[in-house]
């Protein structure tokens, strides 16, 4: 059974960085796209980023473009999004989601799965 598991959220000063990770099981991550999403209060879900299966390319949403940097390492089967020049306006809970194909798209597809979640805030 797939299952994706969220760490490294937390609270950060505006400016500030953080690495959150997603540990994948159930499935090796060299077939699948893998995505974050992240929802913020009172707002709808949105595509922060997404990775490719085969040759790992990326996609990101314009509003964290140059600050944010997704990446992958099969061999533990773990990704990684570091966020760099963090804003309040990224405060959100960040979600790690493994798509049903191995193109990366920004909005996850239809019976993609997802994890937890993990807090992030931003606020001085």
């Amino acid at each position: 059974q797939l299952q994706l598991v969220e760490s490294g959220g937390g609270l950060v000063q505006p400016g500030g960085s953080l690495r959150l990770s997603c540990a994948v099981s159930g499935f090796t991550l060299d077939v699948l796209a893998i995505g974050w999403s992240r929802q913020a209060p009172g707002k709808e879900r949105e595509g922060v980023s997404c990775i490719g299966a085969i040759g790992g390319s990326t996609n990101y949403a314009d509003s964290v473009k140059g600050r944010f940097t997704m990446s992958r390492d099969n061999a533990k089967n773990t990704v990684y999004l570091q966020m760099n020049s963090l804003k309040p306006e990224d405060t959100a809970v960040y979600y790690c989601v493994a798509y049903p194909q191995g193109d990366c798209q920004l909005l996850p597809p239809d019976f993609s799965s997802w994890g937890q979640g993990t807090q992030v805030i931003v606020s001085s």
